[in-house]
């Protein structure tokens, strides 16, 4: 990975569409190492590197371990990850036996060498590794020994009793938007995703939260990164072709008596129902129509300028094609891929108010951007809520705190409370307390399955330069059967 943090300075940029490239660029927003640091395992240290040696009996103390790789390609991730977990620790009024013991999982040995250091030096409780497959291979031993995980990945498979995922999921912010988009009424989901570890994430999320809200199983396509996959792809979701027919079948082959168009003038409806000699449709719309774009005339504009063939003419009534099979439509792409899809959703007329368009929570980091698409949702935590947070790091590390940071401070400041608690070690039942624990972004709560919930809200794209609008106050999404 190289040390970047922002995703994109507009949509025109290549986008990380493929799993490999989102691993290259480490990038971290809302708190969220996301699919970034899930899908990374390639670049962390091999399975059953090392020796690893568990001690006999669990250990009572307070002693909190932290596994980051403070050397190597991911040095910068893991110091701001160290430096967020030092801030939570460094107050007054510690427990006499809590200190913090921290190993290099970039180190000779990897993270197996690195996990079998902390159970010998009996910490009770090991905060990190950074990616998924670090946190594969710590995991088991620690488990073993009866002390628990807080990974800083976003892989939710690599949650389990024991061990939790401390990165805001994927599959968190889609079951966040399923509720708001069922309380304002949609019923039927589908999802256009790319097929990469964030696409798939956010799928396995929407076919969970559809089941948990008790609502219809969605239909969700895949689609390859290329402009003709993507354009196919949603064709197909969006039962475009069948959507065409129905208005070709439903043309009238003369004017019918009293019938307007769009713009309410009787006097277009000839117009309307004689398409092959105005060139006022997309190419792709008036060819499914029966069509040959290459044969339309230009059209003659009021400033006497004229419409190409084929292209779009500005005035003139529109054909306007029935609803999709769904009312609520999820997507995962950023950049060129972003860009791509929404030119799809465009020219198949997959538009809102009768689609809710939502996606991931990367789309913070440039919803300004997002006009084309006003309206459409997306789950983050409440940035203001980390402003105390941010003074407070600033004061101490003369830098901003990269969304990184947040995380480590949340996984050190549980620690902390359960160790004031007076409990010996980190027991699970003090760990999955009922309350949960303060964040930097809110209140978050560890599922005994390895789960975590957050405090999260669901923000409305404005776009024309401006930021997104939250539209619900951040709260846990509910815990359902489903994992």
């Amino acid at each position: 990975m190289t040390r970047a943090y922002s995703l994109l300075s507009g949509l025109s940029r290549q986008g990380l569409g493929a799993n490999r490239a989102l691993c290259k660029t480490g990038v971290a927003a809302l708190g969220v190492t996301g699919l970034i640091l899930a899908g990374c395992a390639d670049q962390s240290a091999p399975l059953g590197a090392g020796s690893v040696t568990a001690p006999a009996t669990q250990a009572t103390s307070h002693k909190v371990g932290v596994l980051l790789p403070l050397s190597g390609a991911n040095a910068a991730l893991g110091h701001e990850l160290l430096a967020g977990a030092q801030l939570a620790l460094s107050g007054e009024g510690l427990p006499a036996d809590m200190q913090m013991d921290v190993h290099d999982t970039a180190a000779i040995g990897g993270a197996a060498s690195a996990t079998s250091a902390a159970l010998q030096a009996g910490d009770g409780i090991l905060l990190g590794p950074l990616t998924s497959g670090d946190t594969a291979v710590a995991a088991p031993p620690a488990q073993a020994a009866g002390i628990p995980v807080l990974a800083f990945t976003s892989d939710i498979t690599q949650g389990r009793p024991g061990v939790w995922v401390m990165g805001i999921t994927p599959e968190e912010q889609v079951q966040q938007l399923v509720a708001q988009a069922k309380r304002e009424g949609r019923q039927h989901f589908a999802a256009l995703l790319p097929d990469n570890a964030l696409g798939h994430a956010m799928g396995n999320g929407l076919v969970s939260a559809c089941r948990d809200q008790g609502l219809a199983a969605p239909s969700i396509a895949y689609h390859n990164d290329t402009a003709d996959s993507i354009n196919q792809t949603l064709r197909q979701l969006s039962a475009y072709d069948a959507r065409v027919a129905a208005v070709k079948q439903a043309m009238p082959a003369t004017p019918v008596p009293g019938s307007t168009t769009t713009s309410g003038n009787p006097s277009e409806v000839p117009a309307l129902t004689e398409l092959p000699k105005q060139a006022q449709l997309p190419a792709s719309l008036a060819a499914a129509l029966g069509q040959d774009p290459s044969q339309l005339p230009p059209t003659q504009q009021p400033d006497g300028t004229a419409t190409p063939a084929g292209l779009v003419a500005p005035a003139g009534p529109q054909i306007t094609l029935g609803s999709p099979p769904f009312d609520a439509l999820v997507l995962a792409d950023i950049g060129l891929g972003l860009k791509n899809v929404l030119d799809a959703l465009a020219v198949t007329q997959v538009n809102m108010p009768d689609v809710r368009i939502m996606g991931p929570g990367l789309w913070a980091s440039f919803a300004s951007k997002l006009g084309a698409i006003k309206g459409a949702w997306y789950a983050a935590p409440d940035p203001t809520s980390r402003q105390a947070f941010v003074t407070r790091f600033m004061a101490r590390n003369h830098h901003m705190p990269k969304p990184l940071a947040d995380m480590s401070y949340d996984a050190a400041m549980a620690t902390l409370t359960v160790a004031r608690s007076g409990v010996p070690g980190y027991p699970a039942a003090a760990l999955t307390r009922v309350g949960g624990f303060a964040g930097v972004d809110g209140t978050f709560t560890l599922l005994p399955d390895g789960r975590v919930r957050r405090a999260l809200g669901v923000f409305e794209v404005i776009g024309n330069g401006s930021d997104a609008r939250m539209i619900s106050t951040p709260v846990q999404t509910r815990v359902g059967v489903s994992g």
